[in-house]
């Protein structure tokens, strides 16, 4: 927002915002440029916050070993080390993943992702 209200001022326009804790505030002057700057800046802040809030919120969810959300995987784990072995047999990867309903990357990331896991424990 600062650098719409300076590039304004530099082509001689000014940014007029109606109605902003109860009055306007005009760019153009130096009362309204400083109102815009504070607003701006809280904005930031609050912006900010609550992304640090969200952050720790998944950490401690992840080292507690809870779910994050997202959304339910529709094909098991099971279904992809199915998937695994026919590709591994022969079949083309392409119609294994289409058969399964995702795409070619999706099922060479699940499957890695699978291997990786197994392999880890």
């Amino acid at each position: 927002m600062l650098a719409l209200a300076d590039e304004l001022r530099s082509r001689g326009a000014g940014l007029r915002v109606l109605n902003l804790g109860g009055g306007d505030v005009d760019t153009a002057t130096p009362m309204g440029s400083m109102l815009f700057t504070i607003m701006a800046a809280l904005a930031q802040m609050e912006h900010e916050i609550k992304r640090e809030r969200v952050m720790d919120s998944i950490n401690k969810r992840r080292e507690a070993g809870k779910d994050l959300g997202g959304r339910p995987r529709r094909v098991t784990e099971s279904q992809i080390r199915s998937a695994v072995r026919l590709v591994e047999g022969g079949e083309p990867a392409a119609q294994v993943a289409r058969d399964l309903g995702m795409s070619r990357a999706t099922f060479y990331r699940r499957s890695r992702a699978l291997t990786n896991q197994h392999g880890a424990t």
